[in-house]
């Protein structure tokens, strides 16, 4: 009975201890992101990309791509005043548990096992310069490279606040795309990136 009671001791510690964490990170990319208008964007985009590519009438087709274009051109240079706004976060703050579910601390006691938030958010600030850029593509190319990059950002945003694993639930409850998809839809440059930050997650 004793080891029972000194198990739910211990498990309701693990539970308080990874909710105030989890807290304290909410709060501080919260700061981070409230000036900005990202995640507005990103619901304008993919809801807009979908209207786009299922209207058959060219002309408003184009009219919608033409709307977007403005939005793309807005998100990249919001994506590069966040990545440029969290370089002030410190770095043992920073830190992303690269293990599946989220562990008490890992960050200060285990720093081996975690990536840089900072350097994560970098790279996706650069996936959407690189897919803006790619003016050979079609405008569906464009769509879904695009709408990866977010997604992978987002994944990024909920791994740092929760753990990997519930992020990668969010993604896939949300956009009904599991990170393995988001991962391979992704430009081979951030793909690449990305998988040597996180040691392949």
């Amino acid at each position: 009975m004793e080891i029972l009671f000194l198990l739910v001791g211990l498990a309701i510690v693990w539970r308080l201890a990874n909710r105030a964490a989890q807290q304290r990170r909410i709060a501080l990319l919260a700061q981070h992101l409230s000036p900005l208008r990202i995640e507005m964007l990103m619901s304008t985009l993919m809801e807009g990309y979908l209207r786009a590519l299922g209207e058959t009438d060219p002309q408003r087709q184009q009219q919608v791509w033409g709307v977007l274009a403005t939005a793309e051109a807005e998100i990249e240079t919001q994506m590069g005043r966040l990545a440029e706004s969290v370089r002030a976060i410190d770095p043992a703050q920073a830190r992303i548990s690269r293990l599946p579910m989220a562990v008490p601390l890992i960050d200060q006691w285990w720093p081996q096992a975690c990536f840089d938030l900072r350097e994560a958010l970098a790279i996706h600030a650069r996936g959407v310069a690189f897919v803006r850029s790619q003016h050979g593509w079609t405008n569906k190319e464009r769509a879904f490279a695009m709408t990866a990059e977010l997604m992978l950002m987002q994944h990024t945003c909920h791994w740092y606040c929760q753990s990997r694993m519930v992020a990668s639930a969010r993604v896939l409850a949300r956009h009904k795309t599991s990170h393995a998809q988001v991962l391979a839809g992704v430009s081979d440059t951030t793909r690449e990136a990305y998988l040597r930050l996180t040691g392949g997650a």
